[in-house]
C-alpha cells in the first residue's frame, strides 16, 4: 500500500530519521518501517502527528505485531521505547 500525501510529507519534515535510506526511497517505507523509527526517535510533536495521520489504533497494532512476531524486530526498538509504548498502547488504544 502506498503511503498517503499527508504521512509522505510528515516523513519528508522527518527525514533524518531515515538516514540509512536514500532519499528517494524516504516517502515509500512501509509503515512498519516508519513506526518503528517515530517511536524510537521522533520527537512527541511527530509522534502525535503520525497517530493523527495513520491513527493510533493502526499504530499500535503495527507495534504489537513487530514485537510479538518476531524477536528480530523486536529487539530493534529501545528497551525505553519498548516499554513505554507497551504502557501507552494499553491505555489509550
Amino acid at each position: 500500500m502506498e503511503n498517503s500525501p499527508e504521512l509522505k510529507a510528515l516523513i519528508r519534515k522527518n527525514a533524518h530519521l531515515f538516514w540509512y535510506s536514500k532519499d528517494s526511497e524516504k516517502e515509500n517505507l512501509p509503515l512498519p518501517i516508519v513506526v518503528e523509527f517515530f517511536l524510537n526517535y521522533a520527537e512527541e510533536d511527530s509522534i502525535k502527528e503520525l497517530f493523527r495521520i495513520v491513527g493510533i489504533k493502526e499504530v499500535s497494532t503495527v507495534f504489537q505485531n513487530q514485537i510479538n512476531t518476531s524477536e528480530r524486530v523486536a529487539n530493534n526498538y529501545t528497551s525505553l521505547a519498548k516499554n513505554y509504548f507497551k504502557l501507552y498502547f494499553a491505555k489509550y488504544a
